[in-house]
């Protein structure tokens, strides 16, 4: 996206059907950014307490690195399928400008489906993280020790969600020739 560009909503395709998929998509994503906005205040409070609590009463703290990077990963990931609701991830705005719009059309599709295939890809594999984490009882190495699968399912809800997203700008993009400019 451009620098200049501004964010009016999310990108929504003209047909009925994957229209209305795209609104779900929508809610879904507005309750996860203020479910993720809250982690990040939490994170910012509870790294100041880590802070205050070392310096001025030398108490250790060991949970906070780890519970702040909990919600670090969920907010990251949760928020994923958002940005690419406004296709707001990294573009490559140089080729866009210099190549010809049939040939820009195609090059879209194509990002599209990598996108779609590397998500789904990494999606499966996080799922696959959670069910050996929660099987195997997999816990960090910190003395507080707690379970990995809670991180993992983050990341693997977080790229369901993002492959999911994208495979509907796919559909929209490859049923309707407007959307794909």
């Amino acid at each position: 996206m451009h620098p200049n560009q501004q964010l009016k909503g999310p990108l929504m395709p003209p047909h009925p059907g994957v229209a209305e998929v795209a609104r779900w998509f929508d809610r879904a994503n507005s309750i996860l950014v203020a479910i993720s906005m809250s982690a990040m205040i939490l994170t910012a409070i509870v790294l100041t307490y880590s802070v205050v609590s070392r310096y001025f009463f030398h108490v250790a703290t060991d949970w906070q690195d780890e519970a702040s990077v909990f919600m670090l990963v969920g907010a990251t990931f949760f928020c994923a399928a958002y940005v690419q609701s406004y296709r707001g991830h990294i573009g490559i705005e140089t080729l866009e400008s210099i190549l010809p719009p049939s040939i820009n059309a195609v090059r879209r599709l194509l990002v599209d489906v990598l996108s779609f295939l590397f998500c789904a890809f990494f999606s499966w594999k996080s799922w696959t993280l959670v069910h050996e984490a929660f099987v195997e009882g997999q816990t960090t190495t910190s003395t507080y020790a707690p379970p990995l699968w809670i991180p993992y399912a983050m990341m693997a809800f977080g790229m369901t969600l993002l492959a999911c997203q994208i495979f509907v700008q796919l559909i929209a993009r490859i049923s309707t020739p407007q959307v794909a400019r």
